[in-house]
């Protein structure tokens, strides 16, 4: 034993939700790899060796309850890593609340033990929800699956940067109450990060930041690279770390933001509603 361990997953169940692709795969393989047991639940196929496979449909509540009952055991790290883009059909259950629904379904079932820890990727588009907060608790207030569907939709807001807003308020305001459970939750919000997603949206998604990247000499982010501070989060070295959401984007926010960066400042201060 030694103090590193508390970075480690030896004897616990990691279970990767959109861990078939992109930064998901790559921390289900980083879990497989700190010892973790690995399930992964997903849409596409899984292709990690040695990781138990569950198909799920993230837009459907009952593909969910079927997930849930194939787990055969507790989840001591959940990462809430599955998202799609605008144009998809369901993003705003896909994005958020299938997410949400999985989580109060484990937690029902008792399958997130005391001492478990949740761990979302939001985006960069996520940030600014505190300016949004009234109208996002009031989404937020509405729990049942189909209802808050309807109201995403009735509200014009099945959009991808609504459903990572909703994920960042989410974790915030779920970080008190989960952890009088003993849960722990939170997320990163990556910055561009080359992921077979980004790629179908390459001109927007990884064209955003380009000049700030050529400017430090540095490339989009990997994967594996957003895979890290994601497992971090759910590990017991992080056990004083509840309810927030790092920003990993290679400083390009907070450039932005104190104008070290000026070409990046109206957009940062678009996003963040400031």
């Amino acid at each position: 034993m030694s103090l590193f361990d508390a970075f480690r997953f030896d004897g616990k169940r990691v279970l990767v939700v959109g861990g078939a692709t992109g930064m998901g795969a790559a921390a289900a393989e980083l879990a497989q790899s700190a010892g973790a047991e690995v399930i992964v639940a997903d849409y596409a196929e899984v292709s990690l060796a040695g990781a138990k496979a569950i198909h799920v449909n993230l837009a459907d509540a009952a593909s969910i309850d079927a997930a849930v009952e194939q787990l055969g055991g507790p989840v001591h790290a959940l990462l809430s890593a599955a998202g799609v883009a605008d144009g998809t059909p369901g993003i705003e259950r896909i994005n958020f609340i299938g997410h949400r629904y999985l989580i109060d379904k484990l937690i029902a079932g008792g399958l997130l033990p005391r001492g478990s820890a949740i761990g979302f990727i939001s985006s960069a588009a996520g940030l600014g929800w505190e300016s949004d907060l009234p109208l996002l608790k009031e989404y937020l207030a509405v729990t049942d699956f189909d209802e808050a569907t309807k109201w995403a939709v009735e509200h014009d807001k099945a959009t991808y940067m609504w459903s990572k807003q909703a994920v960042c308020a989410y974790v915030a305001t779920q970080a008190m109450p989960l952890l009088k459970q003993g849960i722990r939750i939170n997320a990163i919000c990556p910055g561009p990060t080359d992921t077979p997603l980004a790629q179908t949206n390459k001109e927007t998604w990884l064209g955003f930041g380009a000049d700030y990247r050529a400017e430090l000499g540095i490339e989009a982010a990997t994967s594996l690279e957003q895979a890290y501070p994601l497992l971090f989060l759910c590990s017991d070295a992080a056990s004083a770390i509840s309810g927030i959401t790092i920003v990993t984007d290679s400083g390009y926010f907070s450039a932005g933001l104190t104008e070290v960066f000026p070409a990046a400042t109206p957009i940062v201060r678009f996003l963040s509603g400031r």
